[in-house]
């Protein structure tokens, strides 16, 4: 069974996630601070945390910071915070999505349902178990990167956008294409957003001293070079 975290002080909307949740069939667990964040990672493993950004011993961004250091397990912010600086934060900071305030309850299904079947057909290992050019190592089946020697942490979505550029090296993937094989065809939810922010996330983390993997086709989508050093 799933274990999901759900970290929120509004104890009505706490307990109401976790009802949603719970009926889907996951274990849930409630936490309302960070310090009851931390009790809850030091007694058991997460899958999924659904993170608000406002706590009130501390800021949900530096909750993500700290559990994407130390675990795969992905982090969904939820927050009454639309402006998109905030969101560009999240995802910078680790989060693997978004859910704005107030929101309706089949979103927060399936977005659930959608990362954490990524984070499953990740687990599994793709046909390309490691890539390794000399320069950027990942290694899907111990989820391990590194570049130049140095250890990256990916979230499960980026590790599932990696597999897919890795597959289909060379070939032009349209945005659309990309949906689709990021979020399959089970009617998950599709967010334009979180395609653009996890592509500009994995190019910072891969793309540096002068690297160059992911070529952007204005208009049409992105093609992965690979090839390390240019």
């Amino acid at each position: 069974m799933k274990e999901i975290l759900i970290v929120e002080d509004d104890t009505t909307l706490n307990k109401m996630l976790s009802n949603i949740l719970a009926v889907e069939g996951y274990n849930v667990t409630s936490a309302y601070t960070v310090k009851e964040v931390q009790y809850c990672f030091r007694s058991n493993a997460f899958q999924l945390v659904i993170l608000d950004i406002n706590l009130p011993d501390g800021s949900g961004f530096d909750v993500c910071k700290e559990i994407r250091k130390k675990s795969q397990t992905a982090v969904i912010f939820l927050t009454a915070n639309d402006l998109e600086q905030d969101m560009i934060k999240g995802y910078e900071v680790g989060a693997a999505d978004y859910i704005t305030k107030p929101f309706p309850n089949q979103i927060l299904r399936l977005k659930v349902k959608a990362i954490l079947d990524i984070l499953e057909r990740t687990e599994t290992g793709p046909p390309h178990k490691v890539y390794d050019d000399g320069h950027l190592k990942i290694d899907f089946s111990s989820i391990q990167a590194y570049l130049n020697g140095k250890e990256i942490v990916f979230s499960p979505l980026e590790y599932r956008m990696l597999q897919i550029f890795i597959q289909n090296k060379g070939i032009l993937l349209t945005r659309q294409k990309l949906l689709e094989h990021l979020w399959d065809s089970q009617e998950n939810y599709v967010d334009e957003h979180t395609l653009t922010a996890t592509v500009s996330r994995v190019r910072g983390k891969i793309e540096q001293d002068g690297s160059k993997y992911i070529q952007t086709v204005y208009g049409m989508g992105y093609m992965f070079t690979g090839g390390g050093m240019k």
